[in-house]
């Protein structure tokens, strides 16, 4: 038997003796998943916040009446390197809170001087003479005073819109009583006393008004301003018995119900032929209803209306004493409310806190949640949100509630027996077929949220998520 060696006969390809892969692939069915979708998070806002349903679309806080004084923020505005206070934002304060003749307003903010610090300066001195008032446009400012025992403790740390030694401005014996040092370069405005003087005695308007401000003390409260209930206890014998009544705010806030809606189209082509394995509507519904409930996550943070973040009491808001997230900072957050139901807190700020509490030997609890289990601190649980913003400094926020109308709480807000409902608070509206072939279904959900008492939302702003070098 010979065997031919020639290139020719090398090059020639085998023989095929079965049926090839490429041919096969033309009868087999092919397994397919449904459609993925990157956008799709844990939505742990949604699932934790309890939905109150709301008729009519508006949802009314009653609450007691609340002797209201300015301890807003003030705004600025940067004109290059120079900063000017926003006349009307000193309304802010206390003693100017109601007042609005603009042009007295404008005259005090034009007395406001300009003053840049660097980090470590101090700009008050406990026991020092407060002549100003300083107004903080930028930067971070501790305050620090003598403990018990002669030890400095940490006050409070002030930032970007705060202000401090505003009783300098009617007192001409004020005195610091608190030591203000920069932790960080920054700037403020300062109004002093003699500045404040010459404007109060040209403007009578303002004179009234100040009058007025110095009676609001007179007006009995308790510790949150609320109007006090009178009453008596640990008398004997029969004294005459006060009389009271609650009082109640008579400009009580509004929620009404947002919306996210979008119209979803499908050619009909596609829905007639191309329904095999899977229901190209369905699916086509299903990631829309994805892509709004995140969306609604998004606006119950970030809505400058009713999102969590803009409307958290100032009073509310604290600042970390470091930067970073420690176990300090979550402490405080959680001395400042009870029935703390949860926190959350954009993934990175998560991994932030992790770090923290590893330098310091301390490791968080776990809870299960819903057969999940979940980092915790003090047995509250620490939820993961996306949706929370982190600036450019890399600076972000947690977030801390109590949840419930029974509990003065947080409230998810929705109006459920929506026509052709879908899911609760979400319907699908056939819109008809136009010229093209293209049916519409118009996709509707209404929501919002609701804070029924200020301290039932702590925000820990300005919280520090970039590495520490070495």
């Amino acid at each position: 038997m010979t065997t031919d060696t020639s290139p020719e006969a090398q090059l020639e390809p085998p023989r095929q003796s079965s049926l090839g892969t490429a041919a096969a692939r033309n009868l087999a069915t092919t397994t397919k998943s449904a459609p993925q979708m990157q956008e799709i998070t844990s939505r742990w806002l949604l699932r934790m916040l309890p939905w109150v349903e709301t008729k009519g679309g508006t949802y009314r806080v009653n609450r007691r009446l609340t002797y209201t004084v300015g301890d807003g923020r003030v705004e600025f505005v940067q004109d290059g390197a120079r900063v000017r206070v926003v006349p009307r934002e000193l309304g802010e304060l206390a003693l100017l809170r109601g007042f609005e003749d603009e042009g007295v307003l404008a005259a005090l903010a034009g007395r406001c001087v300009q003053r840049d610090f660097r980090a470590g300066e101090v700009l008050a001195e406990r026991g020092g003479p407060a002549e100003r008032i300083h107004l903080i446009a930028h930067g971070r400012v501790g305050q620090t005073s003598v403990g018990k025992y002669g030890d400095e403790i940490a006050v409070a740390v002030l930032a970007d819109g705060e202000h401090f030694g505003e009783h300098a401005l009617l007192d001409e014996e004020a005195r610091w009583e608190h030591t203000a040092t920069a932790e960080t370069a920054g700037t403020l405005l300062s109004l002093s006393r003699a500045d404040f003087a010459a404007v109060l005695s040209t403007a009578p308007q303002l004179q009234d008004h100040v009058r007025r401000f110095a009676a609001l003390p007179l007006q009995r409260q308790n510790r949150h301003g609320e109007a006090e209930i009178a009453m008596s206890a640990g008398h004997t014998g029969e004294p005459a018995l006060p009389g009271t009544f609650v009082d109640y705010d008579l400009h009580p806030r509004a929620y009404e119900l947002s919306i996210a809606q979008t119209v979803l189209r499908v050619h009909t082509r596609v829905a007639d032929l191309y329904n095999e394995p899977m229901n190209q509507t369905e699916e086509q519904l299903r990631l829309t209803i994805e892509a709004l409930r995140e969306r609604q996550e998004y606006e119950l943070i970030n809505n400058r209306e009713f999102g969590l973040l803009h409307n958290a009491a100032f009073k509310q808001r604290i600042q970390t004493h470091s930067g970073p997230p420690t176990p300090d900072d979550l402490d405080e957050l959680l001395c400042r409310r009870r029935g703390s139901k949860f926190f959350l807190a954009h993934p990175r700020t998560i991994a932030a806190v992790g770090r923290e509490f590893n330098a310091r030997g301390l490791y968080p609890d776990h809870v299960d949640l819903g057969g999940q289990l979940v980092p915790a601190w003090r047995g509250v649980p620490i939820l993961p949100c996306s949706k929370i913003p982190i600036s450019k400094e890399n600076t972000s926020s947690i977030l801390v509630m109590r949840t419930g109308e029974d509990k003065q709480g947080v409230i998810g807000l929705h109006q459920t027996g929506l026509a052709e409902e879908y899911e609760p608070g979400l319907s699908v509206r056939f819109m008809g077929i136009d010229e093209q072939s293209i049916i519409s279904y118009l996709v509707s959900t209404y929501y919002s949220a609701a804070v029924l008492v200020p301290d039932a939302l702590g925000v820990l702003e300005n919280v520090q998520i970039a590495r520490r070098h070495g």
